[in-house]
């Protein structure tokens, strides 16, 4: 596959096995638009960015994933769970446990170690608290995402770890494309997604 091709693989792969119940996909569209407000709000405030993003718009996705998507036999895609979870590109619900793990334990280290272990000198201690937590939090996503795409690079390809990173930093954009319908489903009662509006005719053809 090219590039765009597997762009779009890894898109549908996610919607289709990740985004089943109509409240984790208005959490998702709820949570990417909070991500694009900090993509803007990064080159005005980068502090405020960093906090709103991992607060809001992480918590919103992930709280969909955990606590409203099924983990049951999947009859859409004649899959289970264990078999989903372990062909997952990205970071699956084992690994999110550990990246929410890490992210809560560095909060709490910051907190009882002003100066994170000497990462930061008695002049940037000065600048507080939130300021600090900030940095810690954006070398946390920016270390996420790097290591995850090297990753990849060894057990998939250098393309497929390109082509993840590339799906990750767009992906707020693209969610908002596909579940901007989700409040009108969830208002009709509609709460479970068939996967029948945003099929990719070449994708099922290669798959058939």
């Amino acid at each position: 596959m090219g590039f765009i091709e597997e762009l779009r693989q890894q898109r549908w792969d996610d919607h289709r096995y990740y985004h089943h119940n109509r409240i984790n996909q208005f959490l998702h569209l709820a949570s990417s638009i909070c991500f694009i407000v900090s993509y803007v709000w990064i080159f005005l405030d980068p502090v405020m960015a960093v906090l709103f993003g991992w607060v809001v718009a992480m918590l919103l996705r992930q709280i969909g994933h955990f606590f409203f998507e099924p983990k049951t036999y999947d009859e859409v895609n004649t899959a289970s769970h264990e078999y989903k979870e372990s062909v997952k590109v990205g970071y699956n619900l084992f690994r999110k446990v550990v990246l929410l793990s890490l992210w809560a334990v560095i909060s709490i280290a910051l907190y009882m170690e002003p100066s994170m272990f000497g990462l930061f000198d008695a002049g940037e201690q000065a600048r507080g608290f939130m300021y600090n937590l900030s940095i810690v939090w954006l070398a946390l996503a920016v270390g996420a995402l790097i290591f995850r795409t090297i990753h990849l690079f060894f057990i998939m390809g250098v393309q497929s770890g390109l082509v993840w990173f590339c799906k990750i930093l767009t992906d707020p954009f693209h969610d908002v494309m596909i579940y901007y319908k989700s409040p009108y489903y969830i208002f009709k009662g509609d709460m479970y997604d068939h996967m029948t509006d945003w099929y990719d005719e070449s994708l099922l053809a290669r798959e058939s």
